[in-house]
């Protein structure tokens, strides 16, 4: 079994398992703003994506944690409603097709692999800022992966609370690749509070899924991320923990497992 893991930008990756090809959070247009109707902050996009979805070959399953521009822009959006399967929150699915579906938390479907075996993809938990914040950021969704012979690998959404990484661990693990959204991302607007884990908060959540390799992602080509994933991974040299991470510039493709 293989698991390779490309970053197209942002909080946008490939996840590539014996061939099966996931694409997380699809990000695909030119730098621009977004103000979305209703909203207090305004989002910069800054850089646009390594490749286009024409350049990313076949994909077999799509994961969007939530609506967001940074998570689900323009081209994103017509991306997940092409998408053979889909999967989203509740409320995004319900704009889309009879392609695209939900999770609540902790319910898992199955999906055929290319390979022949079957995915496990499970809906977890996560909220997008703190307690005052993450009401009025909206519902955002994570997942495990999992199956036979395949590493569980946790992918966070746009989570910020170490106490929901601590009961995912407990409840779906051991985990054994974490794909965090990190930049620690923020909006003076809101607070100045952080919406995702920041650099400090990707460690501890490091030392609570011990058994983890770390793929951080989120952390670049947007205004409003705060921190970059070359910061964190001095962060985790300086705590002897370097060989757990894997640190990825957009278009770069790694083997994790």
């Amino acid at each position: 079994m293989s698991l390779e893991i490309t970053l197209v930008g942002g909080p946008t990756a490939v996840l590539d398992i014996n061939g099966f090809r996931i694409v997380i959070d699809p990000t695909f247009d030119e730098p621009q703003s977004y103000r979305p109707e209703g909203s207090p902050v305004t989002m910069v996009k800054t850089a646009g994506p390594a490749f286009t979805p024409e350049e990313l070959g076949p994909v077999h399953l799509v994961l969007a944690s939530h609506e967001h521009e940074d998570n689900l822009d323009h081209s994103g959006r017509a991306f997940l409603a092409a998408a053979d399967k889909g999967l989203t929150t509740p409320e995004a699915a319900a704009k889309f097709g009879d392609n695209v579906a939900s999770l609540e938390p902790y319910e898992s479907v199955e999906v055929p692999m290319t390979d022949g075996k079957n995915l496990t993809v499970t809906g977890v938990p996560a909220l997008h800022g703190p307690d005052g914040v993450w009401q009025i950021a909206g519902p955002v969704t994570g997942w495990v992966l999992s199956g036979e012979g395949i590493p569980t690998i946790y992918v966070s959404g746009d989570n910020s609370w170490l106490e929901l990484v601590e009961e995912i661990g407990r409840k779906c693990g051991p985990i054994d690749v974490a794909v965090l959204f990190v930049g620690g991302a923020r909006f003076e607007e809101l607070g100045g509070v952080y919406l995702t884990l920041s650099n400090e908060d990707a460690l501890q959540a490091a030392g609570i899924l011990s058994d983890a390799t770390i793929v951080p992602v989120h952390a670049d080509s947007w205004e409003h991320f705060s921190q970059t994933s070359a910061e964190l991974k001095q962060m985790f040299d300086e705590e002897g923990l370097g060989h757990r991470i894997v640190v990825l510039e957009p278009g770069q493709k790694a083997r994790v497992k």
